[in-house]
């Protein structure tokens, strides 16, 4: 948990977009950047440790080799002088300021010694009084300094002239050692971060085919289904072959999909047509019953009611599923000529007054406002939405019919002050058959289809149906079309 935090938020900020941690993308972000710690890790890790043996190492051949040529130094200098002499002009040829040599006889006596012992290093001016000293040259500490220390037999044609003691401060190396230990991390750490990044930007390109067929998925419902499969088809160029073989698979899905819609709209299409015609017959004898049914009991005359009612709102279902089964395979035509919208909302309105006896506002700009489409499409689309208007308010309130018009589109407003559509059903408002209330809309003689084919009636007439609502305070339908400007 400690480690995804910091790891999604690099992802986060690089990304510019909210993963999840269950997400596969998350997932394979962190176990690739892990591998990838792990591997620099390691490699940073042998690298500090090579660097600092073969430091060691080479300090080490270096004492060595001075003691090796001690004696042959010993002796070329003492042809010319006493053994003391070539002793100490050897000792001062191989000192240096980091490196002192001492030699002392076999009871312990010191012979001759390097000028910068006691005063090369304070930490270290005492390093003579030791006498525990490897024999080989190792790496002690000796206060607050890292030095290389060793003490071998000083032998000197056949005899023994004590043993030699060699010093060498490596105090310095090991800081200048451990600052580029230092920068080895950070530049692992900047490598880490890019790492990340790469890895992450590689792998959501790489998760893109996905994210389009999550897209194209979710884009399809039941309202604009026809509509999307005819050109939802995934292209896919540049994919590994099991995101193409997936996308391959997507796709005839797709085209099973919209076959089975097609079936199902010419189902519906013949039904409605077929169903249509003996139901108007069955309505006008019903009503013929009504009006000659003078001797009628008044359960039958409520059953005869009841069953004309029924009968013709069968009758206007079936006329929408076939306007929409029209509108789905383009088979509803428009007869498009100029509109003057004023006119047509003042119409609307006092068709409805008259219906209900409701006050129906009208709220007009003083311009004419002229569209092109289907006038008598249109008037329907209207008469619907106040309709609608009327069903879920109140018999008191009043409903508005608002003009407006600006440079490119003419806005026509149905607005009423019912009870309003909760938020998690406003998206689905124009599905067919969909319902925010069954019983509801039932009792309001709905179908359930009457959106739906306002939307796209409206549609058909390159135009757009929002809505805006708030329960317990109304909705808004708005009908946006393009303003019609004659040719010059």
């Amino acid at each position: 948990m400690k480690l995804t935090r910091p790891i999604r938020s690099i992802i986060n900020y690089f990304t510019g977009k909210r993963f999840s941690t269950s997400s596969l993308q998350f997932r394979l972000t962190l176990e690739l950047v892990a591998i990838s710690i792990l591997g620099l890790g390691s490699v940073a890790f042998w690298a500090g440790w090579q660097m600092e043996q073969n430091l060691v190492a080479a300090h080490k051949q270096t004492l060595e080799y001075i003691a090796m040529r001690f004696p042959d130094q010993i002796q070329l200098y003492s042809e010319m002088d006493t053994i003391e002499i070539g002793l100490e002009r050897t000792i001062n040829k191989v000192s240096t300021p980091g490196l002192v040599a001492w030699v002392k006889s076999p009871d312990g006596r010191l012979l001759a010694q390097s000028p910068n012992l006691h005063s090369s290093s304070p930490e270290i001016g005492n390093v003579d009084a030791l006498t525990q000293v490897p024999q080989k040259p190792q790496v002690v500490r000796f206060g607050n300094r890292d030095i290389v220390l060793c003490g071998s037999p000083l032998v000197l044609n056949g005899r023994s002239l004590g043993k030699l003691y060699l010093s060498q401060d490596i105090t310095e190396d090991q800081q200048k050692l451990n600052a580029s230990l230092w920068q080895l991390l950070l530049v692992s750490i900047l490598a880490i971060a890019i790492l990340i990044a790469a890895i992450s930007t590689r792998i959501r390109r790489a998760m893109q085919p996905l994210e389009q067929m999550s897209q194209v998925a979710g884009a399809i419902s039941a309202d604009d289904l026809a509509g999307n499969l005819k050109g939802a088809k995934l292209q896919l160029h540049r994919a590994p072959d099991e995101i193409l073989g997936l996308a391959q698979a997507f796709n005839q899905m797709l085209f099973r999909l919209s076959a089975a819609w097609e079936q199902q709209r010419q189902f519906v299409g013949n039904v409605s047509h077929e169903l249509r015609t003996p139901l108007t017959i069955v309505v006008g004898y019903l009503q013929s019953l009504l009006r000659r049914g003078t001797n009628l009991s008044a359960y039958q005359q409520q059953a005869l009611e009841t069953a004309t009612a029924e009968t013709e709102r069968t009758i206007r279902m079936l006329q929408d599923l076939l306007d929409l089964a029209r509108a789905d395979s383009g088979n509803l035509h428009f007869r498009l000529n100029p509109i003057m919208l004023n006119t047509l909302v003042a119409e609307v309105a006092a068709m409805s007054q008259k219906v209900s006896n409701r006050q129906i506002n009208v709220l007009a700009t003083d311009e004419d406002v002229v569209t092109c489409g289907d006038q008598d499409r249109l008037q329907q689309v209207l008469i619907n939405l106040v309709d609608n208007a009327i069903k879920y308010s109140s018999p008191k309130q009043s409903v508005d019919l608002m003009l407006e018009k600006t440079e490119k589109y003419a806005m026509i407003h149905v607005r009423d002050r019912g009870i309003g559509i909760p938020l998690q059903h406003q998206n689905r408002i124009f599905e067919r058959f969909y319902r925010v209330d069954e019983s509801m809309t039932r009792s309001r003689d709905g179908t359930g289809l009457g959106l739906a084919i306002a939307k796209s009636l409206i549609e058909g007439m390159e135009g757009r149906i929002t809505l805006r609502s708030k329960p317990g305070e109304g909705s808004i339908f708005t009908i946006t079309l393009p303003v019609w400007k004659p040719p010059l």
